[in-house]
Order: C-alpha cells, then sequence, then structure tokens
C-alpha cells in the first residue's frame, strides 16, 4: 500500500493577508527618527541673536560671547575621568581671548553700527581689527594680559613688544628693527610674531579650503624642476607657510636665513590654530546635525538642534540630580561629540558663528520657536 505522508502541524500556514506579497523592506537606520521633509513656516527672520537686555554696543557683545563660549564641567557624573578634566581645562585655558565678527555681527542689531564702533576702538588703542588674527577682534588689555603672563620672554623685549603693539594698533604688521633676530626667534616660538605669509589680508581665507596654488602638490612639483639639495627643492623657505601652515621660518632657521632691511612680522597671539580648528570643525558639525535633521530644506527648530549638539543628554534639573545620584542609564556627557571634540563648547556660541558667517539663518516659525536653515 503506498505510504500516506501525514502533514506536519508545525509548519506555517499559508497566509491569507493581502499584504502578504508585498516586498519587505527594513526601515532605515542611517536616516534620522527626526527627519522631517515638512517644510517649518517661515513668519520673517529675526534681526539678532542677543537676548533681551543686552546691550548693543561692541564691549557689552564682546563680554557675552565670552560669557556663552564654554559649558561648566560637571561636578559629578560628568563622564571624564580627572586626566581628561584636566586636558579640558588646559586646552581652554590656552585658547586666545578672540571674539569672532561673525558672532559679533549675529548678535548687532546692526552691522553697520558694530563695525563703525570697532573701527573707533581701533582708533582709540582699545581694541585691534580683525586683520592681525583672522576674522576676529581682541581687546587690548588682553593682549597685553597675555604678553605678560608669558613667561620665556625677558622684560625687556616684553616692553619692547608692547610699545610696538600701541604704535602700530591700526596696522596689522609692525617692523622689528628694534628687536634683535634673537629676541624676534623668542617672540615667534612664543607665539606673538608670525611671518607675514602665515596670514593673508583676506579674513574670508581662514575658513576656505586651500587653492591649488597653496596645496601640497605645489611643493611636491618643486622636487622636479629645482636642483636637489637646494632649498627650492623643498618648495623654498616659506613653503610651510605658503601651503597653508603654522610655525614661522625664523623658528627654525637658527639665524641661517638673514633679515632683509625694513623687515616686518605679523602681530600674533599663541593658540590662534587651535581656536580657528575649534571654530571650524564645531561649524561644519553643526551643518552635519542640520543636514541630518532635515536632508531636503536644511531647516530644524532650534531646540531639537540644541538637543542634538547635546549628545541627546537632557539638561534638565532632574536630569542632573539623577545623574548625581547614580541613576542615570544614558548617555554621560563627557562621551558626547561637544565633549570629546570639542571641549564643552556651547550650542549658542557655535549658533551665533554660523548666523554671523551667512551659512545659517534663524527665523521665526510662529507656533514651534525659533529654528534653523541652511543657506
Amino acid at each position: 500500500m503506498p505510504k500516506v505522508l501525514a502533514k506536519n502541524p508545525l509548519l506555517r500556514r499559508k497566509s491569507s493577508s493581502p499584504f502578504s506579497s508585498l516586498q519587505r523592506t527594513k526601515p532605515n537606520i542611517g536616516r534620522s527618527s527626526l527627519a522631517t521633509e515638512d517644510r517649518l513656516e517661515d513668519s520673517g527672520l529675526i534681526p539678532s541673536l542677543a537676548p533681551k537686555g543686552i546691550a548693543q554696543d561692541v564691549l557689552s557683545l564682546i563680554v557675552y560671547v565670552k560669557g556663552i563660549a564654554f559649558d561648566e564641567i560637571p561636578d559629578r557624573a560628568s563622564g571624564m575621568n580627572s586626566e581628561r578634566t584636566s586636558e579640558v581645562l588646559r586646552f581652554r585655558r590656552a585658547l586666545p581671548s578672540i571674539f569672532s565678527l561673525a558672532q559679533l555681527h549675529a548678535l548687532s542689531k546692526s552691522s553697520t553700527e558694530t563695525e563703525r564702533e570697532i573701527a573707533s576702538l581701533v582708533a582709540d588703542g582699545r581694541g585691534r581689527g580683525g586683520t592681525a588674527v583672522g576674522d576676529g577682534v581682541v581687546l587690548v588689555s588682553d593682549w597685553i594680559a597675555a604678553v605678560n603672563a608669558e613667561s620665556s620672554i625677558s622684560d625687556s623685549v616684553r616692553e619692547t613688544y608692547i610699545s610696538l603693539l600701541s604704535t602700530h594698533r591700526t596696522s596689522p604688521t609692525t617692523p622689528i628693527t628694534s628687536l634683535s633676530a634673537e629676541d624676534e626667534r623668542g617672540l615667534v616660538i612664543a607665539g606673538f610674531l608670525t611671518s607675514p605669509g602665515a596670514l593673508t589680508s583676506s579674513l574670508s581665507e581662514f575658513f576656505a579650503p586651500p587653492t591649488l596654488a597653496r596645496s601640497s602638490s605645489s611643493i611636491s612639483t618643486a622636487g622636479h624642476i629645482n636642483p636637489t639639495g637646494s632649498m627650492a627643492a623643498i618648495g623654498g623657505a616659506g613653503a610651510v607657510h605658503a601651503s597653508g601652515g603654522g610655525g614661522s621660518v625664523l623658528a627654525t632657521s637658527s639665524g641661517r636665513l638673514t633679515r632683509p632691511p625694513g623687515h616686518e612680522m605679523t602681530f600674533s597671539l599663541p593658540g590662534t590654530g587651535a581656536y580657528l580648528k575649534l571654530l571650524v570643525a564645531a561649524r561644519a558639525h553643526f551643518l552635519h546635525l542640520l543636514k541630518a535633521l532635515s536632508p531636503k530644506y536644511k531647516e530644524a527648530t532650534l531646540d531639537v538642534l540644541k538637543e542634538r549638539w547635546e549628545g541627546n543628554v537632557p539638561g534638565d534639573a532632574i536630569s542632573r540630580l539623577k545623574r548625581e545620584r547614580g541613576e542615570w542609564s544614558g548617555v554621560l556627557p563627557g562621551k558626547t561629540k561637544k565633549w570629546r571634540e570639542f571641549y564643552g563648547l556651547r550650542f549658542e556660541y557655535v549658533l551665533a558663528e554660523a548666523v554671523g558667517s551667512g551659512i545659517v539663518e534663524v527665523f521665526e516659525t510662529g507656533s514651534v520657536g525659533l529654528a534653523a536653515r541652511g543657506r
């Protein structure tokens, strides 16, 4: 007799659902869950990012910018050990007291009046223009304090430098005939002087990618068209500066290069490179968050943007108390990108830089508060 195969009751029956024939797809994990393609309502741009009660003079805006630069390190449950905490504090302390012109314009209700006041302060000797340090301003009192705090230069050189700073307060460069080659090298190593080739006259070039003429390809080409072993074969004495590097040829030449008559140097502040690098990286990350939230329109509310900048770590009082008591199961502040790469740089500081640079605009939605849109 033929064998009769019994049906396995564990086999799944054929589904009668009308959706069973549809192709199954996995959810797009890469896209943000908050990303939206719906356009936000635009009720008009806001004239200034400064809160109510902040005076509009330049000195008051500088004080405000200084206050919103960094968050305080949490006393408990910060997610950072003592070594990392010391590293953050040392990095902040080494940054120069430079205030971006972009931030001042974003906080000011009238950019024209701000520019006029800055020009007046420079002429009166209370501040310096942005050319000497890039797209920013520095108070003379802060500059002199930095010089006095530097222990590697002698008192006589310190007095000469401050005299040069006061005499040439409207110029980014200064003749250094009153300084010996040894004193000049000491100021270069300390970071208070640099070659004129290290800083460009165009303020926007600090944040622009290097062109072909300034890139490393010009240095590599020099080795093919010049004799081996010559200075020209490595790009010349100023090859590092021409390709966007730092330091100074005087700091490494040890007197092998003679100073030409009427030689001039550019005023600078120690840590300017670290400041510019931090600012550019923070601004790039800010734009990345904005595009991740709204790939099509590149816009999001400031509340959502700030939450992402904070690494989705709530900053309310209840959440802080939970972290201090050890009841918090989420990510600690020190493990977020804000603290790992940006040393606690605040959202308001980066927002002002982005708005003043013209890459982001802030507008009123009318229903969900302020929002930002990439240009």
